[in-house]
């Protein structure tokens, strides 16, 4: 729902909800990012979601309804064009909140980026990119995350490698999947810096929690022996340098029953008890097939 205020009130209760905090900080407070924040919100030319007009009004300890025009079905219609658009505009389907919707946001959250900037006044790069090994994620990108994007938003992934770095990435460009994204609890930018984390709606639905956590693990996590003595027993690995969305993981696999270790050195956690490696295989599993391949080649079946 798009609460829609009279003109000038939704830039007022921006401002009065910032006094005494930096940009950043009121952007972190309504899980968006600044730039959005101040050229879209700020500057009336995006409507504020009902969850972020009420997060809004706690913090400027004021109460806008009266100012209210009329609420808005999220897929109320295009956006402006002219001189408030940014680029051209793919028109996206309606977001629907689902598995494949946060499982992608789990592969984006584990080893994404969402690039927003602007190369003009009129253009800008509206980007989100999923980084992974040349070799070993080919599978992944171009057969199973392509398909799932397009099944999503009805957009084509674009293949780029970088082969002297070993690396691959499949590259999504819409200036509305980014204003999605972002709308839905993402962030653009550096995510470690940024602190980018699971997002609320996620966490209050188990099977999209578990289907985020299979994004993150797919991107960013990884399988292996606990020794070669015991070459049988194996661990579930997941490392970020993200605190945030580290605490929360551990916290997502909590919720759904697991017992992960303590984080490490600030950067990492791991599920090791052999009925909870049997249990993750049950009850989340893997889309990516580099992990299915190597379960396989450590005799267990998937």
């Amino acid at each position: 729902m798009r609460i829609v205020l009279k003109k000038g009130k939704q830039k007022e209760l921006i401002e009065s909800a910032k006094e005494g905090m930096s940009w950043d900080k009121l952007a972190n407070e309504i899980n968006h990012n600044s730039i959005y924040l101040l050229h879209e919100l700020r500057n009336e030319k995006r409507y504020l979601s009902e969850e972020v007009y009420s997060k809004l009004c706690r913090i400027a300890k004021v109460n806008f309804d009266n100012f209210i025009i009329k609420k808005l079905d999220d897929n109320w219609g295009r956006s402006k064009g002219g001189k408030n658009s940014l680029g051209s505009t793919i028109i996206l389907p309606k977001i629907k909140f689902n598995e494949n919707l946060a499982e992608f946001v789990g592969a984006v959250l584990g080893d994404g980026n969402i690039c927003y900037y602007k190369k003009g006044k009129k253009t800008g790069v509206y980007q989100v990119k999923i980084a992974g090994d040349y070799n070993l994620d080919k599978d992944y990108h171009m057969s199973y995350l392509k398909k799932l994007c397009f099944d999503l938003f009805g957009l084509e992934g674009k293949e780029i490698i970088v082969k002297d770095k070993h690396e691959r990435f499949i590259c999504f460009s819409s200036k509305k999947l980014v204003e999605s994204l972002i709308n839905e609890g993402l962030k653009s930018g550096d995510k470690i810096k940024n602190q980018i984390t699971i997002p609320n709606w996620i966490f209050k639905n188990n099977e999209y929690l578990r289907a985020c956590i299979r994004g993150l693990i797919d991107t960013d996590g990884c399988i292996h022996r606990m020794s070669n003595q015991d070459p049988n027993l194996l661990r579930i690995n997941f490392k970020n340098y993200n605190k945030t969305l580290l605490e929360d993981a551990r916290k997502a696999f909590v919720q759904l029953g697991f017992s992960p270790s303590k984080i490490i050195i600030n950067k990492a956690f791991s599920l090791s008890r052999q009925k909870e490696i049997s249990k993750y295989l049950k009850e989340i599993g893997f889309s990516n097939k580099k992990h299915i391949d190597r379960f396989r080649k450590f005799s267990l079946v998937v």
